[in-house]
């Protein structure tokens, strides 16, 4: 699936993201700014979450509560220099869980996510128009 698309569209893209995804772990792929953690809030927000959502580049993950007391998983691996890095914070027993998880940068750490995972390619062109791939 391809979707086009501008800033003020990013609601209604996200629940097309929510109804087409194939795993319930998302990995966001794109350049630095092109708008993965925007698009992670919008997602986080049509699953229920209430509370304010960042990227968490320092921490490395970050947890959700949604309306319905389920979990979303926020991982941004950017920071991560050998992706063994990633099981010091337990990341196995996350993605074991069936809980949503979003990974910024999953190229940081390869050899841990799952094959069954859903890639989301995200880039920018010259007019601002935002270009989504699921795959």
């Amino acid at each position: 699936m391809e979707i086009t698309y501008i800033l003020s569209q990013i609601d209604s893209i996200s629940m097309r993201i929510i109804e087409a995804a194939k795993s319930n772990v998302l990995l966001f792929y794109g350049e630095m700014g092109v708008g993965k953690t925007t698009l992670i809030t919008s997602l986080a927000k049509h699953l229920g979450v209430t509370d304010n959502v960042s990227s968490p580049t320092f921490s490395i993950v970050n947890e959700y509560k949604t309306e319905s007391n389920k979990t979303i998983y926020h991982f941004d691996a950017y920071r991560i220099e050998q992706e063994e890095e990633i099981l010091d914070i337990g990341f196995e027993e996350y993605i074991d869980q069936g809980d949503w998880i979003f990974i910024e940068w999953p190229e940081k750490i390869r050899s841990f996510i799952p094959n069954n995972s859903q890639k989301i390619h995200i880039s920018m062109n010259e007019i601002g128009e935002r270009l989504i791939k699921l795959m």
